[in-house]
């Protein structure tokens, strides 16, 4: 018998497991993993229980990070929209944005013409309405170029999408929630920021909080641990029997109950597993 026998441990990736904000901000290179951390999660699986990655970035952008990280359990990918086996290289768990989607995305970029839109394909790359310079550091830090389009229409969009970002100000990014909100779209999808300039809209019920648990029951896990930084990691943080955060994590995650732990650089994925141990 294992230590962390029947645990699911899963952690975000980026300024949890690895911190990539400055990387992002000033478009330097990236420092490494916490080694920390790294040892934590071998410590974890080598004691009996599992651990997988649930990040809000696409597969093709989270793969090649995923190469550095040990991992025994399926990883939650596109901020909760699919479970994918590294392993086995294939979706357990998929949920698309409604074909319907282009509609409204169009009506949005209408209404807030200083706002950025990058959309997710299934298959194909990263499609940008109105690049910015955010783009541009994006696609160097995770490595996928991008597709401009003009409009979000049927002749330009590869579908099926599996989830649309939005970038600009907190300010318009708050009052296009409000618009959405105000159309009744809100039942359709998930709307979640993912930092003060991104905001993350996915199929409804595709979140990190569902996915956990359902990540859970496909693993056959009793006890659900979760550490997350951002807004978009409180549904999973919700949902967890036990929730952490890192020191560098928003007010909003560090105010919400979650244990916190030192900052990310200096190995916080590795004091929630001395914690728990």
């Amino acid at each position: 018998m294992g230590t962390f026998d029947n645990k699911l441990l899963l952690s975000d990736y980026d300024n949890t497991l690895h911190y990539t904000e400055a990387a992002l901000r000033e478009g330097g290179a990236l420092p490494p993993i916490s080694p920390r951390n790294l040892e934590a999660i071998r410590y974890w699986m080598d004691q009996g229980g599992r651990f997988a990655v649930a990040t809000g970035r696409a597969l093709a952008a989270f793969r090649r990070q995923a190469e550095g990280i040990p991992m025994n359990a399926p990883s939650i990918v596109d901020n909760g929209a699919a479970i994918y086996d590294l392993t086995r290289g294939e979706y357990l768990v998929r949920r698309f944005l409604p074909e319907s989607v282009l509609d409204h995305l169009a009506a949005v970029m209408a209404a807030f013409p200083g706002v950025s839109l990058e959309l997710y394909p299934e298959a194909g790359p990263v499609q940008v309405m109105r690049p910015s310079d955010w783009n541009d550091k994006h696609a160097q830090l995770t490595g996928l170029p991008f597709q401009e389009i003009t409009s979000p229409d049927r002749n330009q969009v590869v579908l099926p999408l599996v989830k649309a970002l939005f970038i600009g100000r907190l300010g318009e990014l708050e009052a296009l929630c409000g618009f959405a909100a105000g159309r009744g779209w809100l039942a359709d999808y998930e709307m979640i920021f993912s930092s003060d300039h991104l905001l993350e809209m996915t199929a409804k019920g595709a979140n990190k909080g569902d996915m956990a648990l359902r990540l859970r029951e496909l693993c056959g896990c009793g006890e659900l641990i979760c550490v997350g930084d951002h807004a978009n990691d409180l549904p999973m943080l919700r949902a967890a029997d036990q929730a952490f955060a890192p020191a560098n994590a928003i007010d909003e995650v560090l105010s919400s109950g979650a244990q916190v732990v030192c900052h990310c650089l200096d190995g916080a994925l590795a004091e929630v597993v001395a914690a728990l141990a």
